[in-house]
């Protein structure tokens, strides 16, 4: 199985000096991306293409979560907060771009036409969320739906190219995995006040608080001493390591119908790394099959 080299390779797309004096990229989706590698490495039609086809989706996957940290509020920005969202804007651009470049070299026409579907796609799950955020008809179980979506749908396009038990299995493993990335996030996210508007423990509040609690959720009127009195109250931290674990499980599940030790072993490490190094929580995914 090749080595992953990814993240070193994008460096030269990503790392430009006036982006990182003036604004802040979101990571990599290191997990989904080692995943995919893993997968198209398997199969020894796609080994060549692996890696270009992981750096693609990992820029095009960098592009969409670059756009998704821009700042849509009307307020009044100083200067250094409007240089930081217009480099956002013309990064995300830049990262959404290169993709076609990079394909159309390798002579990978239909892969374009793939992604440019698939990020079409992602652009209207967002849209779909977004307004049922707004109208406020949304439960937590249906805002992680879409979270999951969103983050897996780009990673689906290569269910068409797989083969054998690496097809079978590579919905259901990208899936868990996405899930995982998903819960890892709200985790953190349900304990931060800066972050934790329109997230998983926010949709739950509206569910289940009191009528004075839920007035206060609605007219945006908390405090962090508010909201983490809520996560107390409410289990949302052992609620969403729960989920964490099941999804975890589900993953492990999957993992058990490969029929490579090699590729059986790399998911193993993807999860174990995920979980452990976000929440150091590491799930039970080393027993023998």
């Amino acid at each position: 199985m090749k080595t992953y080299r990814v993240p070193e390779i994008a460096q030269k797309y990503v790392e430009y000096d006036m982006i990182q004096e003036h604004t802040a990229l979101p990571e990599l989706a290191n997990a989904r991306l080692r995943l995919l590698h893993a997968f198209l490495s398997q199969q020894q039609s796609l080994q060549t293409h692996s890696e270009l086809f992981t750096l693609v989706v990992s820029l095009v996957q960098l592009g969409m979560d670059t756009h998704d940290l821009i700042d849509t509020q009307q307020e009044q920005r100083t200067e250094a907060e409007m240089r930081s969202r217009q480099l956002k804007v013309l990064a995300g651009d830049y990262f959404s771009a290169t993709f076609y470049q990079l394909l159309s070299q390798a002579g990978q026409i239909e892969m374009i036409a793939k992604i440019s579907s698939a990020v079409s796609e992602v652009n209207r799950l967002k849209v779909n969320l977004y307004i049922r955020m707004r109208q406020n008809k949304l439960s937590a179980e249906d805002y992680l739906g879409y979270s999951v979506q969103i983050k897996s749908t780009l990673f689906h396009i290569f269910s068409d190219l797989l083969e054998g038990t690496l097809s079978r299995v590579w919905s259901e493993v990208l899936n868990g995995l996405s899930r995982c990335e998903v819960l890892v996030d709200e985790i953190a996210r349900s304990e931060s006040s800066d972050r934790f508007d329109q997230g998983w423990a926010y949709w739950h509040f509206m569910q289940v608080a009191t009528d004075e609690e839920h007035q206060q959720l609605t007219m945006r009127t908390y405090e962090c001493a508010f909201i983490h009195g809520l996560a107390e109250k409410y289990n949302v931290r052992s609620q969403l390591r729960a989920k964490l674990k099941l999804s975890a499980d589900s993953v492990k599940a999957a993992a058990g119908k490969l029929e490579s030790d090699k590729l059986l072993g790399e998911l193993t490490s993807i999860v174990d790394t995920l979980l452990h190094e976000q929440t150091g929580y590491t799930p039970a995914l080393n027993e023998t099959r």
